[in-house]
């Protein structure tokens, strides 16, 4: 029987597998959920680390409406140019973390 136990959970309770979702309406406003932390942002770029992989999102004007770092929730607004995975088992070539985000 084997438990996995995250950092930041009372003492004896287990951590809970959680959902990674995307909703984004009109290029203007998203909601992410299963959000671990907030790597990085600015008003052209965050990076998220979701419950699926680090989360590129570019874009002009981006800002923070919502977080919830518990329920793991992010609410971006601004004008949305792209969603990105970044992935290292993307094709022969693979680059560090920094070297995808710096092409």
């Amino acid at each position: 029987m084997e438990q996995n136990y995250e950092f930041g959970t009372p003492m004896g309770h287990a951590r809970q597998t959680k959902e990674h979702d995307i909703t984004l309406r009109g290029r203007k406003k998203l909601d992410i959920t299963g959000v671990r932390q907030v790597e990085s942002f600015d008003n052209e770029e965050f990076l998220l680390e979701t419950e699926m992989g680090f989360l590129s999102i570019r874009g002009q004007n981006l800002h923070m409406k919502n977080l919830n770092v518990e329920q793991g929730l992010v609410s971006i607004e601004g004008k949305i140019f792209d969603l990105v995975y970044l992935d290292e088992s993307q094709g022969g070539k693979t680059k560090g973390l920094f070297g995808k985000l710096f092409k």
